[in-house]
Parts: C-alpha cells; sequence; structure tokens
C-alpha cells in the first residue's frame, strides 16, 4: 500500500515507539464484524443457532468476527434482520454511548445505518430515535437498515445540523456524532480513501467537524452526553475538535469511556495541549486491536446543580411522565378507513402502547409519542410505515412485517432456515403451503407473516395451498 509519506511522517509523531507495529498491520488483511440485533435476538441464542463459525469480539459485547468466505450476508438469519456486518474497531461508538430506555437520541450522522441500528436496539422500543444524514441517497441504505432492524420508534431526516437546531433545542438525552473525517482509520479497508485523504485532509475536516459541533452541542440537554467519534488518526479532527467543544460551553466535561487492554489514551501533548482530561478519549490502533481504527470522546452536560457543587438532577424522560391510560389507537382513523385497519390489527397482539397512528394520503404510520412537533424539515420516514389503505384493502409493510415477533400475529408460515422454499421467498417466488402448516396460516385470504426459525421475514397471501410473495422487491434475494 503507497501512504502519502506526510501521513506516515505524523504517524511516526502520534506512535513513537508503535510506528513499525502499526505499519505492518497496513498489508494484513481486515478483519470481517457482525453486530447482533439485541431487540430481536440474545446474544448467547445466536450463538446456539449461528450457521457458521464466530469468534468473540472481546470489546464488544454483542459483537463477533466472522470469516470473509462465510457471506453471513447470503444467508436468511441477515434477511430477518438478526445481525449488522460492521467493521469491530466501527461498532465502538454506540457500544460506549451510555442507552437508557426512554431517551431521545440523535445519531447526526447516521447513514449508512451501523450505529443508528445500534442505539434502536438500545432503546428497544422505547422513546425516540432521530437518525440523520445530509445526503438523501446514502439515507436510503440507513432507512433500510433501520426498518430491516425493526425499529418503530425511528424517524430519518436528511438535513444539515443547523437546520434541526432551532426545532431541538436542549431537546436529547443522548447525542452521537460520528463525524466526517479524512478516514485514515480507513485506508486499509478502502485504499481510494487514500486518493480522497490527498485532496480533502485532516485540516479540511477539522473544519467542517467544528462547525458541526456549533449546531449540535446546543441540543443536548443538561444531564445529558455526547459521544464524539471518527475513524481517524488526525490529532486535529480528534484531541484537536474534542478540546475545541469544551471551549463552546463550560457545562460540558469529558468522561471516562469504558475501556480494554488494547485501547490507547487520548493525547493532549499531541497538539500541545495542557488539558489533561483529554486523556479521557479513547484511541483505537489496529496494531493494538483486530479493527481498523477509531477515536472516541465522551461528553457529559452538567446539569445547573452540578455546576454550583450541588446535588446532580436525575435526568427524568418525558415518557415516564405520560400517562398510562390507553388511547384509541385508531383515533385519527375514520369511516371504511378505520375498519380496514382496525381489521388488519386485530391480527396483531401488540398494544403499541406509547405511540399514536398517523393517516397521510393513505399511507399509515406508526409514530412515538416523544415526537409531537410539528415541524418542517426533510424527513425520509417518519415512525413506523404500516401500510397503504387501497381500495377496499389494507396492505401491510414490509418494515411491519420485520418489526414484529412471530408471537405478536395470528398467521404464520414459518420455515426453517434449512428449507428451500425460504430461498425461493426471498427471491420473490410463490412457495407452497403444506398440509400441516394451513391451520397456522389462517384462511384463504389472510396476510400470512413469513418466518425463518421464529423470526419474520415478510407478507405472504394465503391462497389456499399456495403463497403468494409479497416480499419487498426491493430486499429481494439476488
Amino acid at each position: 500500500m503507497n501512504l502519502p509519506e506526510t501521513f506516515l511522517v505524523e504517524m511516526k509523531r502520534i506512535l513513537g515507539d508503535e510506528y513499525e507495529a502499526y505499519l505492518s498491520t497496513t498489508e494484513d488483511t481486515r478483519q470481517y464484524g457482525l453486530r447482533v440485533n439485541t431487540s430481536k435476538i440474545s446474544v448467547e441464542e445466536f450463538k446456539r443457532i449461528a450457521p457458521f463459525p464466530i469468534r468473540k469480539i472481546p470489546y464488544i459485547s454483542n459483537g463477533f468476527y466472522y470469516d470473509e468466505e462465510s457471506q453471513p450476508a447470503k444467508h436468511p438469519y441477515y434477511f430477518a434482520g438478526l445481525y449488522y456486518l460492521q467493521d469491530p474497531s466501527a461498532m465502538t461508538p454506540a457500544s460506549r454511548l451510555p442507552i437508557s430506555k426512554g431517551d431521545r437520541v440523535l445519531d447526526l450522522c447516521a447513514a449508512p445505518g451501523g450505529k443508528a441500528t445500534e442505539l434502536g436496539a438500545e432503546l428497544d422500543g422505547t422513546g425516540l430515535l432521530i437518525a440523520n444524514d445530509i445526503s438523501a441517497k446514502r439515507a436510503k441504505a440507513l432507512l433500510k437498515n433501520i426498518e430491516l432492524f425493526g425499529i418503530k420508534n425511528s424517524l430519518i431526516t436528511t438535513e444539515y445540523p443547523e437546520a434541526l437546531r432551532p426545532d431541538f433545542m436542549s431537546f436529547f438525552d443522548k447525542i452521537l456524532v460520528d463525524a466526517p473525517c479524512s478516514g485514515e482509520g480507513m485506508f486499509r479497508k478502502s485504499p481510494s480513501m487514500i486518493k480522497a485523504w490527498e485532496k480533502n485532509g485532516p485540516e479540511f475536516y477539522s473544519k467542517l467537524q467544528r462547525e458541526i459541533l456549533d449546531s449540535t452541542i446546543p441540543m443536548l440537554r443538561e444531564g445529558g452526553m455526547l459521544l464524539y467519534s471518527t475513524c481517524t488518526f488526525s490529532p486535529i479532527e480528534n484531541e484537536g475538535t474534542v478540546e475545541y467543544a469544551l471551549s463552546l460551553d463550560d457545562s460540558l466535561e469529558l468522561i471516562d469511556i469504558e475501556g480494554y487492554e488494547g485501547f490507547r489514551k487520548g493525547n493532549p501533548e499531541l497538539i500541545n495541549s495542557s488539558d489533561k482530561s483529554i486523556e479521557k478519549c479513547v484511541r483505537i490502533f489496529p496494531h493494538n486491536v483486530d479493527g481498523e481504527g477509531h477515536f472516541l470522546a465522551l461528553f457529559h452536560k452538567r446539569t445547573t446543580a452540578e455546576m454550583a457543587g450541588s446535588e446532580a438532577m436525575t435526568i427524568e424522560n418525558v415518557s415516564s411522565k405520560k400517562s398510562k391510560k390507553k388511547n384509541d389507537i385508531l383515533g385519527p382513523l375514520k369511516g371504511e378507513d378505520r375498519e380496514l385497519v382496525g381489521t388488519f390489527l386485530k391480527n396483531i397482539k401488540s398494544e403499541f402502547e406509547g405511540y399514536h397512528l398517523q393517516n397521510k394520503n393513505g399511507m399509515v404510520y406508526l409514530m412515538p409519542d416523544e415526537f409531537t412537533k410539528s415541524i418542517k424539515l426533510r424527513f425520509l420516514r417518519s415512525g413506523l410505515f404500516l401500510g397503504e389503505i387501497k381500495k377496499k384493502r389494507f396492505e401491510p409493510s414490509q418494515s411491519l412485517a420485520v418489526a414484529l415477533k412471530s408471537s405478536e400475529y395470528a398467521h404464520l408460515l414459518d420455515l426453517a432456515s434449512t428449507d428451500p422454499r425460504v430461498e425461493k421467498y426471498l427471491k420473490g417466488e410463490t412457495i407452497n403451503i403444506e398440509e400441516g402448516e394451513r391451520d397456522a396460516a389462517g384462511e384463504k385470504g389472510a396476510w400470512v407473516l413469513v418466518c425463518v426459525d421464529g423470526y419474520p421475514l415478510g407478507w405472504g397471501k394465503n391462497t389456499g395451498s399456495t403463497l403468494k410473495n409479497k416480499y419487498h422487491q426491493g430486499w429481494r434475494m439476488k
């Protein structure tokens, strides 16, 4: 690999005696990782049913290494949203931002969704996740991954941070900023990043990162936490940007990050800073852990009471204050629309507590109660798309199918992962309903939830002895 000389000089300054060890990794093969979707399956259960060899990533509780030849993206479990494929070190930011049930969470630079899906899994249907990316094209991949993971309580926006700021001042309990960066930790994985680095290096990105934090920090509420991360090794983008963030708000402080023996401390000396708290940051290098490399800094926004030196206030989420009285989920629907959707929802055993429906020209969405604002932003998707009201019928969506658990729906066709019909279904073909499966699949005309080993894949329509395939065309196995 032909690395830029200026980069190598800087890495020698950063690493000192460890420089040669780092340099040797640039010719090594990269590591491949997957992260288990714990909102659908436990880590222990996944280990039990894993269809290919895996080994634990020691610093990620739900992360595993796999061999490239295993091709996990071609297995039905991938289509069921049981895991996400991600570089091991890139799993650290979302794993080190402590998420509590009911939190309001912002993933600011979210595409393609590796971090947002983990944040959503941690929320487990509670609170609110806003996943944002300025690129509408990249946000489409983000949307698919959010839907595939079965995350109901999310909104996908495509805005610059300064556009989000006015509507979300002091709104979020947790914010993740995995910032655009010069990508030095990606050189081994994507050699094309070297040319991009030569065009726009650390100086360019450090300015962009500071502009992002200018707009983002005001959106963090008192007592909240913000995790800043990059996949670069550059001090001006890492320690330098952290020092800048601390200068923006006196209530911000760095706090310790859960460590691992291969992690290194942040180094204030690299930017000639006397602020020893920068050592609480984490640097990850590929010669210390099996991953490409990352940088993390975890900020806490002290409350007014903490700033005054008195007892800290407890963070209370709006959701914890809401009335537990059941609402009429069908409230916004009238007449025939109400009857059509209501008839379908009778087959679903979930109560949708903490959510309400929205009807947008026949497109029905499940919206988290945490979000009641009426704001003009570019939304790619708001809430969980339940389905579409058409003439005399309601057609449930692919996103609803994978958001359900098999125990939550009345009519099932549950296939083993080794059943040839699974691949046929994922390719969009009609499949047979065997004699012993017909009671579970309901009556002729019923919408059937197709599952693999108990995990939903999508819908089909019962025609009697066969299942008309309703699997989303854009998601089909190639």
